[in-house]
């Protein structure tokens, strides 16, 4: 904690780096409404940051992405908030970013608004995984995609019994972004690479097994955790440690747990191409015929081809990446995949599954074979010349993951 307290020192002596939160009052209904995306709740020593859209499973707009980032930074640099909490409205924590409405303003042409949504969303992200002060979110219901992204970076992640994580990033023909290709590519052995190409679904339980998770508690039982955080006094991560141990829930992986696969999961998903997992695949269902590997062949089969491949190195790339390096990359693999040159795949995608709902997407190209190295390479290319890179604050935040 004297290096968390130094550095924060350090932090605000600098006035640049902080720009003071407008205490003016929303001047129209439309301001007001954007701040109700985020709202914010007041305990003697936090803060607490409610995602509330829950009619859109708390989807991430590029107005929320700001609102967070300015939020985060006055509250990091008050001395007497100790530490942050994130939590969502209704039934979901946040299904990740709002791609419908992403895929509405590229069909109006409004591509800058697009990027601005990457660049906001990426540097709240960075701000949460440098934070000085204690992060905690309650992961109480979906958390996917981008919703992983504002809260696996963080100190403390509760998962619940009504948690349902996944990246499902791929069947929309888009890449595992927000930070996925660092903390995915970090996980043991190669279950990385299987959430990512697969999309499939962790339960609270297999979060906390695998490392996604740092804490658990029954759903019915947030109020009570809720109530004893609020009673801290502290900026120290021992005692928030300590409450959410005290007040948590013990739990154990049942028969279906993805413990039990681990091993298999690293036979097929440590293979060096999509098409020598996919074969590998075919011969442990073959063999075994387990159901999550049948379901696993099923979610390859119906994803995007082309997304398959750039996602399987973007892990990999990110397996030797630092946080920063891995969302710069990202930003860049994000504005390649909605610039069209390449690939439709990602409005295709979100029209396929979110929009017309036909669940048929007709990916470009169709099959794996058709997918060359070019095409892969484009998305890990420079921008262009005019189309600056995310640049981050690397110089003045250090991460702490």
């Amino acid at each position: 904690m004297q290096r968390f307290r130094a550095l924060a020192s350090a932090r605000r002596s600098i006035p640049s780096l902080r720009r003071a939160l407008s205490t003016t009052r929303p001047s129209s209904a439309h301001d007001q409404e954007l701040q109700d995306e985020v709202l914010v709740e007041g305990k003697a020593a936090a803060r607490t940051a409610i995602l509330n859209r829950p009619s859109a499973l708390n989807a991430l707009t590029n107005s929320m992405g700001i609102r967070l980032k300015k939020l985060y930074e006055s509250w990091e640099d008050n001395p007497d908030i100790g530490f942050v909490l994130m939590k969502g409205s209704g039934k979901a924590f946040c299904a990740g970013g709002d791609v419908v409405t992403l895929y509405r303003l590229l069909n109006e042409g409004k591509v800058e608004n697009c990027k601005d949504f990457f660049r906001n969303l990426y540097m709240f992200i960075y701000i949460v995984g440098t934070y000085l002060k204690p992060h905690v979110a309650i992961l109480d219901g979906i958390t996917m995609g981008g919703g992983a992204g504002v809260s696996v970076p963080g100190t403390f992640r509760i998962a619940t019994d009504k948690t349902i994580f996944a990246t499902p990033e791929v069947h929309i023909g888009f890449h595992p972004d927000a930070g996925a290709s660092f903390y995915l590519s970090n996980l043991n052995g190669h279950i990385g690479e299987y959430l990512a190409l697969t999309g499939e679904k962790l339960n609270g339980v297999d979060m906390l097994a695998v490392g996604l998770a740092t804490n658990y508690s029954m759903s019915d039982r947030l109020d009570w955790v809720d109530e004893r955080l609020a009673k801290l006094m502290t900026d120290d991560p021992s005692e928030i440690d300590s409450t959410l141990a005290q007040y948590g829930d013990i739990v154990y992986p049942d028969k279906n747990s993805i413990v039990h696969r681990l091993e298999a999961i690293d036979k097929c998903f440590g293979h060096e191409t999509v098409e020598e997992i996919l074969d590998a695949l075919e011969t442990e269902a073959a063999r075994s015929n387990q159901d999550w590997c049948i379901s696993a062949l099923k979610k390859l089969k119906e994803a995007s081809p082309l997304s398959l491949k750039v996602s399987l190195r973007s892990i990999r790339e990110g397996r030797f990446q630092t946080f920063d390096e891995c969302l710069v990359r990202e930003y860049r693999m994000s504005l390649h995949g909605i610039s069209k040159l390449v690939s439709n795949d990602f409005c295709e995608g979100v029209r396929a599954r979110l929009v017309d709902k036909d669940l048929a997407p007709k990916w470009d190209p169709p099959v794996l074979e058709k997918v060359s190295e070019d095409m892969v390479d484009h998305y890990f290319s420079p921008l262009g010349e005019f189309e600056p890179d995310l640049k981050l604050p690397t110089h003045l935040r250090e991460a702490f993951i």
